[in-house]
């Protein structure tokens, strides 16, 4: 009988000494749940153990649930299994969940950034903290060489520079990026001083909830709270399913791009059709997965969720045992990145 401390099931990834499943796709009794964004965190379990920050928007996105929250670090010891959540620097909340018994640690890390540029992180929430363990499980979203990110402080002045020149020539600049993560990202690295911020409901209804963990962001409005003159030079963030809606033609004649790591293929900003593509992921890169994984020390990596293939032979060339976890995680929209 195989002593792993996460096996896959059809229901998700398993511990069998816990009895309790990390992000599981289908419904199961007790949930230990990385982060909200809704391929990881689905409705319909028993209980769920989840990060503290994230509690709020947990809660937002899933309704009434059985919701037990740990710190930090703090151990919770479930059925001889010690349990604890530590940083992902992914969004709000985002947790790798560290797993020990029998004399084995393993960590499952859900989604997480870290970045080939040194000091890099994401800046609205802890760093990505290396844990040493016998196995890591990696996702690998961006695992392939050609994923690798600027200096966030380059990205951001590309934006700044798009939105003044757009508020220079009077029209509004629509930037959009998920409502959970990317938009508070964009919101706390952009030059709030070029001009007003609007934001989509969707967008402000998770900003309440980083507020709400400390997070400072700066001052944002609604569309129908600006009059025509501020708006020509506003910046209006919102969701990529806003594109050709009612709310997004009040804008009148605008400016739009799009911000995510999928910006760093020229097919991509094509088949959206934006102005203009802005490279800002909040998932690791090709060299900030290499440096995740060799922090850990683990002799053996489980890869989920991307070109496991690449990031599987990868490790394998570098001495590793390594091989994948099919799962059902990047399904979901506001998971893309």
């Amino acid at each position: 009988m195989s002593d792993d401390l996460i096996v896959r099931r059809p229901e998700g990834l398993y511990c069998p000494p816990g009895d309790f499943h990390v992000d599981p796709w289908r419904p199961v009794a007790r949930a230990v749940i990385t982060h909200a964004h809704a391929d990881h965190a689905r409705r319909g379990h028993g209980a769920y153990l989840a990060q503290a920050d994230g509690a709020g928007v947990l809660r937002a996105r899933l309704g009434e649930i059985n919701l037990q929250t740990l710190a930090w670090g703090e151990v919770l010891e479930i059925n001889g299994v010690r349990v604890s959540l530590h940083p992902a620097g992914h969004v709000l909340g985002s947790a790798q969940v560290r797993l020990e018994h029998g004399g084995q640690v393993w960590v499952a890390s859900g989604d997480y950034y870290a970045s080939g540029v040194d000091g890099e992180r994401n800046t609205i929430g802890p760093a990505f903290e290396p844990l040493r363990c016998h196995c890591f499980i990696t996702e690998s979203t961006f695992g392939l060489p050609i994923y690798r990110w600027r200096p966030q402080a380059e990205v951001f002045a590309a934006i700044d520079a798009w939105w003044a020149a757009n508020a220079a020539a009077g029209r509004p600049s629509l930037l959009l990026g998920y409502s959970f993560g990317k938009a508070q990202r964009l919101l706390a690295g952009v030059d709030a001083s070029i001009g007003p911020i609007v934001t989509h409901a969707s967008v402000e209804s998770v900003n309440e909830a980083y507020r709400a963990a400390g997070v400072v962001l700066p001052a944002t409005r609604s569309l129908d709270e600006l009059a025509k003159a501020d708006l020509a030079r506003a910046l209006v963030v919102a969701p990529p399913a806003v594109v050709g809606s009612a709310w997004t033609r009040r804008l009148g004649d605008y400016g739009d791009a799009f911000a995510s790591g999928w910006m760093q293929l020229r097919g991509t900003r094509r088949r959206y059709g934006v102005d203009r593509g802005f490279v800002l992921s909040d998932h690791a890169d090709w060299p900030g997965l290499q440096r995740a994984i060799a922090a850990t020390g683990a002799s053996r990596v489980i890869v989920t969720h991307g070109y496991e293939a690449v990031m599987v032979r990868w490790l394998c060339q570098q001495g590793l045992d390594a091989g994948s976890f099919e799962t059902d995680y990047g399904a979901q929209d506001d998971a893309a990145d």
